[in-house]
């Protein structure tokens, strides 16, 4: 059955105590393991894809279920408790970290033994997720938290978020390996606090025309494209947005003309190459897709793509206080667990798929 619906991540002032993010370190770290030990690395990844399922995996360890803490601190837990020798690892971070991310996959990468054509693809992904998110989705919620989860085998999985600094709400993006198109319906879900009115979605299905315009035009003389905005702005053309008395579209005050007469330069190939090129920020998509309505009528997505568990309780006391010494127990547990199914011993794994039948979908 397919699941939707909301989240909300209202910013939560102050950190996660210490004596709870330890255990979330060492718990997340035996969960990860036994999952990975089950089913391999691959499918750790195709969960931490769906939105759902990390939001259940954040309140297991033991994290607000309603926070965008939710998201970092968990994503933080995660890189201190894996390493190279559990074949999974997490890159980049919150705020400055993030912009470490290069950095960290090449160092991983090669510790794990992959092969430079497959870093310098993981470290394109990367820019990738992110240049679309910020710039190619405009739902006014613009990063500040990017990571990647990678496999041994160069598989990986992108969680990064949004914040509306208005509204002080965050959403966020999950991205797994393997995706035919960076520009085209390329995540695997976004989770946030509500549908946004005006969203720019030039990564929708229905903006296939629009992206396609937007390349020819950037391939032409970028000279002409201020003719056609001046001219589509002094014309008064008719457009829908007369009829029902909401402007959909308005042309952004500042475009960076160097990037489009670098580009122009260039002449990219498809708008993937585009968008990833230097200086294409949200400003100068949005003028594309400006272009592409007004003047040549192809349709613009103006739909919001956005499409949970309590086990110990949150760090708030919401539902419940944590229960340290069944925190504990329960690490203690699973740590037994992979002990003993290493040695080829699986009872307890199989007692705990046994409890699993009993818990409520």
């Amino acid at each position: 059955m397919e699941r939707s619906g909301f989240a909300n991540l209202p910013l939560h002032p102050g950190h996660a105590p210490r004596w709870l993010f330890g255990r979330m370190v060492n718990l997340s770290k035996e969960i990860v393991s036994i999952i990975a030990l089950e089913y391999g690395t691959e499918e750790v990844l195709r969960r931490f894809a769906d939105p759902y399922w990390f939001q259940a995996f954040s309140c297991v360890i033991g994290f607000d279920w309603h926070s965008s803490g939710t998201t970092t601190v968990t994503m933080g837990a995660l890189k201190q408790a894996l390493s190279v020798e559990d074949g999974l690892v997490v890159v980049g971070g919150k705020g400055r970290i993030s912009r470490s991310t290069p950095l960290e996959i090449e160092k991983f990468g090669y510790e794990m033994g992959l092969s430079s054509q497959k870093i310098e693809e993981i470290k394109y992904a990367s820019k990738m997720a992110a240049k679309v998110d910020n710039t190619v989705l405009q739902d006014g919620y613009p990063l500040y938290h990017h990571t990647m989860l990678l496999d041994e085998h160069g598989n990986w999985v992108v969680i990064q978020q949004g914040m509306n600094s208005k509204k002080k709400y965050a959403r966020r993006y999950h991205w797994l390996h393997g995706i035919n198109s960076y520009v085209n319906e390329p995540r695997t879900g976004i989770i946030a606090d509500s549908i946004e009115v005006q969203v720019l979605d030039m990564s929708a299905r229905v903006s296939e025309e629009a992206r396609k315009i937007s390349v020819d035009v950037v391939r032409d003389n970028p000279k002409k494209i201020r003719n056609m905005i001046a001219d589509a702005s002094t014309k008064g053309q008719k457009t829908l947005d007369e009829f029902s008395n909401v402007k959909v579209l308005t042309m952004p005050w500042h475009i960076n003309w160097n990037a489009l007469f670098k580009a122009y330069e260039i002449q990219p190939r498809n708008y993937e190459e585009l968008i990833g090129m230097k200086g294409i920020g949200p400003s100068t998509v949005r003028a594309l897709a400006y272009i592409a309505e007004i003047i040549y009528g192809a349709e613009v997505s103006w739909k919001d793509p956005v499409k949970y568990s309590f086990a110990l309780g949150g760090k708030d006391g919401v539902p419940k206080p944590v229960d340290r010494k069944a925190y504990d127990k329960s690490i203690e547990i699973l740590q037994m667990s992979i002990e003993e199914a290493s040695l080829g011993r699986k009872e307890k794994l199989e007692m705990l798929r046994r409890l699993r039948r009993f818990v409520p979908p």
